[in-house]
């Protein structure tokens, strides 16, 4: 399956996910312009999932319509290349990973297969905008969408981060 979707320049409100011909087939809930967290919603409308970063942590938790928790974002140091690990309750971990300078990811599970890709599409002064391509049995394409803005809202704040400690 192939989702489009995109994060918001304030990062509030709500963002249309659409199918690859450009059908709706879901939307993100952009919960605030001053946290990060967000509500996965599919085609009828029915939340699915929700992400967040925990409580003074760098660690993006992504919880079903129960609250209970799918698993667990986390980076991973890497010197020229983007690194991070999905833990989920009871489905294995995945590695997420982008070599320097690339805009494409890769989703693999324990055994280092494939499962799933994504590409970040949009240009440098745009609000993020993404395109998933999974083919995971274990992973739904809702739960994976959390995971990428958690991914983009863990590398925002590495940036702003770092434009912070250069002035």
């Amino acid at each position: 399956m192939e989702l489009y979707f995109k994060d918001n320049f304030f990062n509030a409100g709500y963002s249309e996910i659409v199918n690859a011909l450009n059908e709706p087939a879901g939307s993100l809930d952009l919960k605030s312009v001053f946290g990060s967290s967000l509500d996965v919603h599919n085609a009828d409308g029915s939340l699915v999932c929700s992400g967040k970063f925990r409580m003074i942590s760098n660690k993006w938790e992504i919880t079903d319509t129960e609250g209970r928790i799918l698993g667990v974002l986390k980076h991973r140091l890497s010197f020229l290349s983007k690194k991070f690990v999905y833990e989920t309750e009871g489905r294995g971990a995945y590695e997420i990973f982008s070599p320097a300078f690339s805009k494409e990811y890769s989703i693999t599970n324990e055994y280092g297969n494939a499962v799933a890709r994504f590409d970040k599409i949009n240009g440098w002064f745009e609000s993020g905008a993404f395109c998933l391509r999974n083919e995971s049995e274990s992973l739904d394409s809702y739960e994976l969408i959390a995971v990428i803005m958690g991914v983009h809202e863990t590398n925002k704040r590495e940036a702003n981060a770092h434009h912070a400690s250069m002035t």
